[in-house]
């Protein structure tokens, strides 16, 4: 096989492998306002402006990974600058974990059982509505979840901040919020959102009811910033497909 057909197999192999393969992540935003979309450790940042999409793969393996969005930023062109919420050291690719408030899509591919793990996340707070979950459901607890609830205008005094409603592990310290050093349980602020957002993990040890799990190596997944009916938008549904060309390689 001569050197120039042997590089066109592995081109087409791996432009195979790259758009078809599972792990692939569309992060859109829904919003009626700029969201700058997040994500460690694979993915970065993009700026998204309302009805935008950013799509990037991660291998399998991954984990602990997070998807947020960040608000009210201000980047220079060497994309560096400052984000109200979810900031992550001043930079649009980000490296490190993002400033709560931020509501978190978390998650682990091709873990024990050959199961990807993944949740949403108000443990760090909360300033955006959010849904999180596979393209392709199946069985179990392989299906979307969604964080919707009005929490920023409902949130209570003591965690009120510009921007957003924030933990009170942050807010408070102590073992009783951040369970750093043992079992804990639920407190009256962690049911204040876990009411709002069933499905979400409202505190650290909060497992049981926010885990969900799916088959690794054929799930795709979706994170839609203020989903159609959450409190931040006014939009309506419309069908949206991955262009090759916008799929990003870690």
């Amino acid at each position: 096989m001569s050197h120039l057909t042997t590089c066109l197999v592995f081109f087409l192999l791996a432009f195979v492998t790259y758009t078809y393969a599972s792990g692939v992540f569309e992060v859109h935003n829904n919003c009626p306002y700029t969201v700058w979309a997040a994500a460690t450790p694979v993915g970065g940042g993009r700026r998204l402006e309302r009805g935008q999409s950013w799509w990037f793969w991660a291998p399998p393996g991954t984990k602990m990974a997070r998807i947020w969005g960040r608000t009210n930023c201000n980047f220079d062109g060497a994309g560096r600058g400052w984000c109200q919420t979810g900031d992550c050291g001043g930079v649009l690719e980000c490296k490190g974990w993002g400033k709560p408030p931020n509501t978190l899509a978390e998650y682990a591919l091709n873990q024990f059982s050959n199961l990807d793990f993944w949740d949403i996340s108000v443990i760090d707070g909360f300033n955006i509505p959010m849904s999180f979950g596979p393209t392709n459901p199946g069985p179990g607890k392989c299906h979307p979840i969604q964080c919707v609830a009005n929490i920023n205008g409902e949130c209570p005094g003591s965690l009120r901040v510009p921007g957003g409603c924030n933990n009170p592990c942050t807010t408070f310290g102590g073992q009783q919020y951040c369970c750093t050093q043992g079992p804990c349980g639920p407190t009256d602020l962690s049911r204040f959102f876990k009411q709002r957002c069933p499905d979400a993990y409202s505190y650290p040890q909060d497992d049981p009811t926010s885990t969900f799990t799916c088959q690794s190596w054929t799930t795709d997944y979706k994170v839609m910033f203020c989903p159609y009916g959450s409190t931040h938008n006014e939009t309506t549904n419309f069908p949206l497909e991955i262009p090759t060309n916008t799929l990003e390689v870690a």
